[in-house]
């Protein structure tokens, strides 16, 4: 979706109302494509005095796997964007509260929810924040079961660990 800036850039009174389904089937997240239900956008950009604003909603489901037990969850994340619209800055580097748009006051809407979606996700994946992982010898899942393995001792700790077993 292309936005154009250009009547409000002019100080114009009307605002641009965004509600749309955008659907990212290319979106890659590590080896996996997990946006399968597409990405919702609600919100408004408008002018205010003699400033251009974008608020947005971003909602969507996540399908993914959990990179510690390696089960698959869906989750849904939203988060707000609000940004002020320019087509330059002054100072490059006051740019994080600022989109840039180009040289048609036109801005790629998809592309930069796109972007935003790639800064917004964690860089690890768990099904849960307690996920326990999967046991690194008989390999069962230790949210789902417990296993029955010894765990390997420090080699500095062996002598200390003989005096246990004699009492």
């Amino acid at each position: 979706m292309q936005l154009d800036f250009t009547s409000l850039f002019n100080s114009s009174n009307e605002a641009l109302n965004i509600d749309y389904k955008l659907m990212l089937d290319d979106f890659e997240y590590s080896t996996y494509k997990p946006l399968k239900d597409g990405v919702a956008v609600k919100g408004n950009a408008y002018c205010k005095a003699d400033v251009a604003y974008l608020d947005l909603k971003i909602t969507f489901n996540f399908y993914g796997i959990c990179d510690r037990c390696a089960d698959e969850f869906v989750r849904e994340y939203s988060f707000n964007l609000s940004k002020v619209v320019v087509n330059r800055l002054e100072n490059e580097e006051d740019d994080e509260n600022y989109i840039i748009v180009d040289g048609d006051n036109k801005l790629d809407l998809d592309d930069y929810i796109y972007q935003e979606i790639q800064l917004f996700l964690p860089q690890k994946m768990l099904c849960n924040d307690d996920c326990k992982g999967i046991c690194p010898k008989c390999g069962k899942n230790l949210n789902k079961e417990k296993c029955d393995c010894k765990k390997d001792v420090d080699p500095r700790m062996a002598a200390l660990l003989q005096l246990l077993d004699e009492e």
